[in-house]
């Protein structure tokens, strides 16, 4: 499948624990960008936002006040027609910033457009997890069940991931060659993400019916 025209945008969230300034690279940006250039072949543009470089304040609101960061990416995510929530595993979980972002997103509950549904329907949502342990369906599954409980659609294989060695050393950022699984997983999620999202863009769900 093929787009004549650019048509979708993708936000990419990345919760990597790493700062850009970090002397070891992050492989979660690593996973991210393989997506982007995916998603480029279908003229997707994508924005890959790491949020370990914005103050995110604690909270369920979409605007915890001065300092908050939150704001100005909740803007770019509600323009995005579809969400990548990237994250390493921790402990067997998502990243604490991951968890962190999620939690701001549980506004959405209660923000409503003029047909009264959540702000955040009619987004594809997918998700990247690299790490060196296993952990990464556990991951995807917390994830998943985020996502849709807070408006989003999930498309077919929505999961691209990687994992090393349990108890090993080697990062994803080492690898010389991608693994052929791992691009396969790669392409079938933005493929289906970006037709996904196509079908939602212009049709979103119904509303509440007028009384």
């Amino acid at each position: 499948m093929s787009y004549t025209e650019p048509r979708l945008k993708a936000l990419a969230l990345n919760a990597t624990l790493k700062p850009s300034t970090s002397d070891t690279p992050s492989s979660t940006e690593r996973l991210l960008s393989l997506i982007s250039a995916s998603f480029s072949k279908l003229n997707v543009q994508t924005e890959i936002v790491r949020l370990s470089e914005h103050n995110i304040l604690p909270g369920v609101t979409s605007d915890e006040g001065e300092g908050d960061d939150w704001p100005a990416i909740r803007q770019k995510l509600l323009a995005a027609d579809i969400l990548i929530l990237g994250t390493p595993i921790w402990l067997g979980q998502l990243s604490s910033i991951a968890k962190r972002a999620l939690e701001r997103m549980d506004a959405f509950l209660d923000e409503m457009d003029g047909e009264g549904r959540m702000v955040s329907y009619g987004r594809v949502a997918t998700v990247a997890v690299v790490g060196n342990e296993d952990g990464a369906h556990n991951v995807s599954a917390q994830a998943f069940q985020a996502l849709n409980d807070l408006g989003f659609t999930l498309p077919a294989n929505a999961v691209a991931y990687w994992v090393g060695e349990a108890m090993g050393s080697t990062n994803f950022s080492d690898l010389e060659e991608i693994p052929e699984a791992v691009t396969n997983a790669i392409d079938m999620m933005t493929r289906n993400a970006a037709h996904l999202a196509g079908l939602l863009q212009g049709n979103n769900y119904p509303g509440e019916e007028e009384t």
